[in-house]
Order: C-alpha cells, then sequence, then structure tokens
C-alpha cells in the first residue's frame, strides 16, 4: 500500500497548497498573485514529488501516469490504483479547505478550480492544456524516468510547473493535473470543463512520454 498512500498524500498537497494558496491571495487583496500562487503550487510539486520518488515515482497526476503507463513502465492494475489515489487525495483535500477558509472567500475563487479565462475557449484551453503537460511530463521523463536522469529529486518537475502556471494561468488555469482540477470542481467549483482537464493533459502527457522514449531514451 505504500505507493498508494505516497501518491495520495502527494497529490493531497498539491491540491491544499495550491488552492490555499488562491485563497490566501484572495484574503490578501492579490498580494500573492500569479507568481506567487505558481510557486505555490511549484513548490508543492518539488517538495512531494522528492518525498514520494522512493516509494511510487512520485506521479500525483493522473495524466503523467497514464503516460508512464503508455510507455509500458507501468502495470495497467497499479496505475488505476494511482489514479484512484490521486483522485482521492484531491476530493479529501478540497473537502477539508471548506473546513478552513471562508465559504464566501472558496466562493469567490470557486473553490481554486482551474478553468478558462475571461473570453477564452475551449479549443484555446484544450492547446494550452496540452502543450504545458508537454512540458511537464518531457521533464518528468527527462529527470525521474530516464536511467540516465540526474537524480535531483523534485526540483525541475516542480520549477516546470511553476513556469507553466506563470504562462498558461490567466489561458486555461495552468491545471496539467486532471486531479487538480478533480477534487475542488468535486467539491464545489462545479464540473462543466471536467472533460477539458482530462483530456488536453493526459493528451500532452502521452505525447511527451512517446517523443522522449522514441527520440532520446537509449536503447537497451
Amino acid at each position: 500500500m505504500s505507493k498508494y498512500v505516497a501518491e495520495f498524500v502527494g497529490t493531497f498537497t498539491l491540491i491544499f497548497s495550491g488552492v490555499g494558496a488562491i485563497a490566501a491571495d484572495s484574503l490578501t487583496g492579490g498580494a500573492l498573485g500569479l507568481t506567487g500562487i505558481a510557486l505555490a503550487h511549484g513548490l508543492a510539486i518539488a517538495v512531494m514529488v522528492s518525498a514520494t520518488a522512493a516509494a511510487s515515482g512520485g506521479h500525483l497526476n493522473p495524466a503523467v501516469t497514464v503516460a508512464v503507463l503508455a510507455i509500458g513502465k507501468l502495470k495497467p492494475a497499479v496505475a488505476a490504483g494511482y489514479i484512484v489515489s490521486q483522485c482521492a487525495g484531491a476530493v479529501v483535500a478540497a473537502g477539508l479547505l471548506k473546513m478552513a477558509i471562508p465559504a464566501a472567500t472558496l466562493a469567490t475563487i470557486g473553490m481554486g478550480t482551474p478553468a478558462p479565462g475571461a473570453g477564452i475557449g475551449t479549443s484555446a484551453v484544450l492547446v494550452m492544456e496540452i502543450v504545458l503537460t508537454f512540458f511537464l511530463m518531457f521533464v518528468v521523463y527527462g529527470t525521474a524516468v530516464d536511467a540516465r536522469a540526474p537524480k535531483m529529486g523534485g526540483l525541475f518537475i516542480g520549477l516546470t510547473v511553476a513556469l507553466d502556471i506563470m504562462c498558461g494561468g490567466p489561458i486555461s488555469g495552468g491545471c496539467m493535473n486532471p486531479a487538480r482540477h478533480f477534487g475542488p470542481a468535486l467539491m464545489g467549483g462545479g464540473t462543466g470543463n471536467i472533460g477539458l482537464y482530462w483530456l488536453g493533459p493526459i493528451i500532452g502527457a502521452v505525447l511527451a512520454g512517446l517523443v522522449y522514449k522514441h527520440t532520446i531514451e537509449a536503447r537497451k
């Protein structure tokens, strides 16, 4: 069970810290800003990927899990357990946030659920999520999956999450992670765009995994 507990705790931390930072930004009149929110997500991923890598590989993201499955480095049953654990962690984190943060603040920020920016269409959101998650999975592969990867923990993966949010936050919410959308959406943020935030990240992650595997990874 250790790998499933690791995925639960790691994903819980991402959602609790990420939504918490968005709420803190609202409560302080925008003191954190986009950069602060991006860093909160990036730091959560950096520390938790590092903490869970030995147990589970530190996926903390259903899109990453699907990509690792697609390249043949994870068994289907284990992948399913990872995704269930990640989504459960996201839901529990969002539920606890409802107990810790004023309801009015959570309503103002829509539970911190990633959503299209004002005037942004679904096609733009889909493209942004595909590209951002491609970047993320490419870095995951190059720093954690590839046997030749330098052992840098989750540092560069967390930095990629931060830069992706700085780039895509105003367009798509900078989700890159279906669980990041699923938990807050289910607990009050609204599930209207749930398909976008599963499809885009999974497409981007699988593409990155396949590109890296077939063009960069060393052949045995």
